[in-house]
């Protein structure tokens, strides 16, 4: 484990670099012509950069992230 001290102002900045991955990442995910090996490496980073920006924010805000189920039968 790592420890990282950060001012307010550096921690609002990797909250929103965060944020922007995470909105890049769920609107890339929904998209049915990326498949396979990279759709596969996306969804293990989206969820390295989901854990991450939990650790920044309260639950509320985290919620407005969580992929919805895409399994359809």
């Amino acid at each position: 484990m790592l420890g990282l001290l950060l001012t307010k102002k550096e921690a609002q900045e990797i909250e929103y670099l965060l944020k922007k991955e995470l909105e890049e990442l769920l609107l890339d995910l929904e998209d049915k012509r990326i498949d396979g090996l990279v759709r596969r490496a996306m969804e293990e980073r989206y969820k390295l950069v989901f854990r991450l920006y939990g650790r920044f924010v309260p639950p509320q805000e985290l919620s407005k992230y969580v992929r919805k189920s895409s399994k359809q039968g």
